[in-house]
């Protein structure tokens, strides 16, 4: 029967957004399942997880289902129980962990699903348009005083009237927008879609019909006046490559004409079929792409410079190529790879969700939140209460530098509004003018020509949408079932994540004396199959394995890094440099460390220029001898036959090497295996194994192998060092179990069979 993993939850992302449903916890008494010792475990609690993590599996509802999973759910919960007996759900680290915890939990519950989903879908819906517009932006402050905001609605409302009363919105744009790219572009934005743009904006520009301009639409940045001038179908997304020649704005006009006459070149000779990779990678002055045959990541319309895009997506077929276009970067040839529509909505519904909660449109679904948690929550103000405060406000507000001092405990309660009265109520709760004002001067920034009741009314507002959102949070587990239960589970697996690891992974790990009389008890467990033992070469070409297979015979191979290259001497003496004794320092360590390394004595420095045979010998001698001074032993000297001073440095025997060698060009060209092979190893050698050793010839799936067998190994114990993984594994179990049955005797289990059996329903 398949089993499957309790307290799934407890993993990252369990979480499922949109989990809405509120089911107040009840107080009256709930039926019992089991009783671990004295500890009772509610039916329903089980009934919840069982289904959450069973309800798909076709065995689902059977007994033998329920009763395995009970089994697996009781021995979770004595761990859990004795975690709690033992004091860890008290900690400072345990609580900082389940709090770190429920933030993120509680995310999904404090948002608005049905605005989400709509929000979500307008937004894919909207992305089958694209929208070309100009506009023209006032700015002003998000939180600016009103009078600041009226003053800057008027201005965006008379240059409208001057737009629709005939005059060219693009010279306006240039004469009065305050975005500063309007006096270059006349405040043209080419094509967008959405998610683009911020929200507001957006929407004005997808309501407003082509040739028209918008009302003044507010976003953060102020208002804006938007003409559309052109709708079109979406053009879905693009991926090209390109290659680049630098030609920057104001560089001298020498430059600029080397660079034109350098792109129209290469693009003469892309016409002539020569090789595109070729061309990019020697030309292309985009380091970035150059080495990936130029190409760029997958972009839609209104994420690359206009010219570029407009060139990218005039382009038809795949490896069409654009004439050179320039850009403030330089100039382009684009290569056409791939176009791409739209996805569906399926496909691109997570990403949007995503964005969605980002994007400026999450104001809507927070102040959807807050209306609905106004009412569920029952909030009500006290006027005099709020009054109060408000007199409070005055131009030490507006510079930053309210202060405020909260009346003693032992104040008398004064019969008038005052410190200690009531500002508003959450579900009764009051919510006190002493704690606001505190709030106040911790919050308050200065608010140049505000008025101080305005200031004082942005606090106002921000202490009630953060005293609701708080008060949500703090009783979301009696509000959904869903995140209660989630909770549970967050907790109660942090309690066993701890004591699992004290009792069961890392003392299976730190005990190594019981790990070894675990691993003899249990020896006939842990043997090998029938081996043998050999070499495998798998090629790409019969050439490749030919040089492969003599190279091997040789049983050295040489090392490209030449680690003496940039050793440097005092003068015409054999005297190092500090900075090449450290260089011989470090040869010296991988010398020792690795020891299929091989040093070459017949040809360690080559003359330099100047530099006459003898003194590099002489040098050469220096260096040794150096080598030996730092532990450097005669086993790592190697002279090979033959050798002359054009001969590496450095050799090794380890295949590896060979290996790497051979796949410069292509990684998977060679493949070296040099081992014991058991039965499943290798598919080749399955084949070979009764052949005995030998050497031979295979051609497989279009691979060539030569495999060598040196000698057939006979089944046997493995060694714990050859074990210790499936061992230590084993070891964990068997600890884990122990623990069980101990807990089980401390905490007898006693089952309440008919609530287990209305689980039954096969």
């Amino acid at each position: 029967m398949h089993k499957r993993i309790l307290y799934a939850g407890f993993a990252a992302g369990a979480l499922l957004a949109g989990c809405q449903s509120t089911k107040p916890t009840t107080t009256a008494k709930q039926p019992v399942l089991e009783t671990l010792g004295t500890h009772e475990v509610p039916a329903s609690e089980f009934a919840y997880v069982y289904r959450k993590n069973n309800s798909s599996a076709p065995e689902f509802g059977t007994k033998p289902s329920v009763t395995e999973y009970l089994d697996l759910y009781t021995n979770f919960k004595l761990k859990v129980l004795e975690a709690e007996q033992r004091g860890l759900d008290t900690t400072q680290a345990f609580k900082q962990e389940l709090t770190g915890y429920k933030q993120q939990l509680a995310q999904p519950y404090l948002t608005e699903k049905s605005v989400t989903d709509q929000l979500v879908r307008e937004a894919y819906d909207r992305m089958s348009k694209e929208i070309s517009a100009s506009h023209i932006l006032i700015r002003v402050a998000p939180d600016a005083d009103p009078k600041d905001t009226l003053a800057a609605y008027q201005k965006a409302t008379a240059l409208r009237q001057r737009v629709t009363g005939g005059e060219d919105f693009n010279k306006i744009a240039q004469e009065s927008s305050e975005d500063p790219s309007a006096r270059e572009n006349g405040g043209k934005l080419g094509y967008f879609t959405a998610m683009q743009m911020v929200y507001p904006f957006e929407s004005a520009a997808y309501r407003t019909p082509v040739g028209q301009v918008s009302q003044p639409v507010r976003t953060r940045f102020g208002y804006h006046l938007i003409k559309v001038n052109d709708a079109r179908p979406a053009q879905g997304e693009i991926k090209v490559a390109h290659l680049m020649i630098r030609a920057t704005p104001g560089q001298p006009k020498a430059d600029s004409l080397t660079a034109k006459k350098k792109i129209d070149e290469l693009y003469s000779r892309l016409q002539r079929k020569e090789d595109w990779e070729k061309l990019v990678t020697q030309f292309s002055e985009d380091a970035g792409s150059a080495a990936n045959g130029g190409e760029l990541p997958p972009f839609s319309t209104g994420r690359m410079i206009p010219s570029f895009e407009e060139s990218a997506f005039k382009l038809q077929k795949p490896g069409d190529i654009s004439a050179p276009v320039q850009t403030p970067y330089g100039w382009h040839i684009i290569k056409l790879i791939e176009k791409q529509p739209i996805p569906t909505f399926a496909a691109m519904e997570p990403t949007l969700k995503s964005k969605v909660a980002k994007d400026s449109r999450s104001e809507l679904n927070r102040t959807a939140f807050l209306k609905r948690i106004r009412t569920e929550n029952q909030f009500a103000e006290n006027k005099a209460g709020k009054d109060y405060v408000f007199s409070k406000a005055d131009t030490s507000l507006v510079s930053g530098h309210f202060k405020y001092a909260a009346p003693a405990a032992t104040t008398k309660a004064s019969k008038g509004p005052s410190d200690n009265s009531t500002l508003f109520t959450i579900k009764g709760k009051p919510y006190l003018a002493k704690d606001f004002l505190t709030y106040v001067q911790q919050n308050q920034r200065p608010r140049t020509g505000s008025e101080p009741r305005y200031a004082m009314q942005l606090l106002y507002d921000q202490y009630v949408d953060q005293s609701l959102t708080d008060y949500e949070k703090a009783n979301l587990e009696d509000k959904h079932e869903d995140y209660r239960m989630l909770v549970k589970e967050y907790r109660d697996g942090i309690l066993l994540f701890q004591l699992m690891d004290e009792k069961v992974w890392s003392k299976a790990i730190e005990d190594t004396t019981g790990l070894e009389k675990f691993f003899a008890e249990n020896q006939s467990k842990y043997q090998w199959e029938p081996r043998v033992h050999g070499t495998v070469i798998s090629a790409a070409s019969p050439e490749l394995l030919t040089k492969a297979q003599q190279q091997m015979k040789v049983g050295v191979y040489a090392v490209k890094d030449n680690p003496l290259a940039a050793l440097q001497f005092k003068g015409n003496t054999t005297d190092l440099l500090p900075a090449s004794q450290l260089a011989l320092d470090r040869l010296a360590t991988q010398l020792a460390t690795d020891t299929t390394l091989l040093l070459n004595t017949a040809s360690l420095l080559k003359p330099r220029k100047g530099e006459s045979a003898a003194l590099a010998k002489r040098r050469s001698t220096s260096v040794l001898n150096y080598l030996k001074q730092k532990g450097v032993t005669t086993e790592s000297f190697y002279t090979p036959k033959g050798a002359t001073a054009s001969q590496a440095v450095l050799f090794s025997t380890n295949p590896a090497m060979l290996e790497a060698s051979l796949n410069e060009q292509n990684s998977l060209a060679v493949q070296i295996m040099q081992r014991n092979f058991q039965k499943g190893d290798n598919k080749v050698v399955d084949e070979l194994m009764s052949k005995g050793p030998g050497t031979y010839n295979v051609q497989k799936d279009g691979r060539y192998y030569a495999v060598t067998i040196d000698k057939a190994l006979p089944a046997g114990p493995k060694t714990l060092s050859e074990a210790r993984g499936q061992a230590t594994s084993d070891y964990q179990n068997y600890l884990e179990k122990q623990w069980v049955a101990q807990l089980r005797e401390k905490y007898p289990v006693k089952i309440n069979q008919p609530e287990v059996d209305k689980l039954i329903t096969k």
